[in-house]
């Protein structure tokens, strides 16, 4: 029950404080003092108060939309494992369903953009589905690489175990680069995304939700903080050793995110975003690691690998 509890406050507070730390150093490198950690709160409880202006071309779809995606990622975190190795929700094949309920939120995100019949929210619809279909395949490869040495399908079987053995001081690092790629994607930052931009055509996430105010805009917000925790959280346990006490792994856990957030901040302050048709590119490095390290767990299972 303690775990459980300590992970809700996780999923629910870690997403503000992530956000935060991220703004906080790129201000840093800009050589300014920066908004306090805590404004992406606050800036989430005035978009709360409200109002929201609808376009009445829009359907109940558009409406509904915020609300699902918030929800997709919420169910997520409570299968992602977090303090202590543990979800809130575990079961075999478990990762199958985390992977799919993203998806249902990628979705309605997509339909509730395609919903307002803008072009600019539609070309960012389009963008957002293609580098999906070159994450997803890459994520479900080394998840499952992971299960082949752990034996387990589920999260949490799978982070314990798999860590050890020699194959892991092959396959950890480059899941950590794989699964650090898949933040940036899904967390819409910098290379593959801009969240600071307001060039409808060099947009993804963004620009598919310009048509959004009020509950639904910080809705979009927290979920989108909510995401990047979540796989943070995923990387934080291939970093975390399994047999660590609860307070120990939770420390960790926080640096860990901690961590991630400094990374993001300064590859966002000295880095420029990546041309549009070099993104797939950058996406399929992913792929690549991916295929290197099923191809090292398929080997070491059939005794090439001593």
């Amino acid at each position: 029950m303690m775990i459980t509890i300590i992970n809700i406050a996780l999923l629910l507070i870690m997403p503000f404080l992530f956000l935060g730390f991220i703004n906080r150093i790129k201000s840093r490198w800009a050589g300014r003092k920066g908004p306090s950690i805590m404004q992406p709160f606050r800036d989430f409880m005035k978009l709360m108060k409200k109002g929201e202006v609808i376009s009445s071309t829009s359907s109940f779809v558009f409406r509904l939309a915020p609300s699902v995606t918030f929800a997709a990622v919420i169910t997520a975190g409570l299968i992602a494992p977090l303090a202590g190795g543990k979800s809130v929700i575990s079961f075999e094949a478990d990762f199958i369903l985390f992977a799919y309920v993203l998806g249902i939120g990628r979705f309605f995100t997509v339909v509730g953009a395609l919903d307002t019949g803008s072009s600019f929210e539609g070309m960012g619809a389009s963008r957002e589905v293609t580098f999906a279909a070159l994450v997803e395949p890459a994520f479900f490869i080394i998840i499952a690489s992971l299960g082949l040495i752990s034996g387990g399908l589920s999260f949490e079987r799978i982070f314990e175990i798999a860590k050890g053995g020699d194959v892991a001081i092959l396959v950890l690092p480059l899941g950590i680069i794989a699964l650090f790629i898949m933040l940036l994607a899904e967390g819409c930052r910098v290379p593959v995304d801009d969240p600071n931009t307001h060039l409808e055509l060099t947009m993804i996430h963004e620009v598919m939700v310009l048509d959004n105010s009020g509950p639904d805009m910080g809705f979009i917000m927290y979920a989108a903080g909510m995401k990047m925790v979540v796989i943070g959280a995923l990387i934080a346990n291939l970093v975390i050793p399994a047999a660590f006490p609860l307070w120990a792994s939770l420390g960790l856990m926080i640096a860990v995110q901690a961590l991630l957030a400094v990374v993001i901040g300064t590859i966002e302050s000295v880095t420029a975003r990546l041309r549009m048709t070099h993104v797939p590119q950058f996406l399929l490095f992913m792929t690549a690691i991916s295929a290197i390290i099923i191809s090292t767990v398929v080997l070491f299972i059939a005794g090439g690998i001593k």
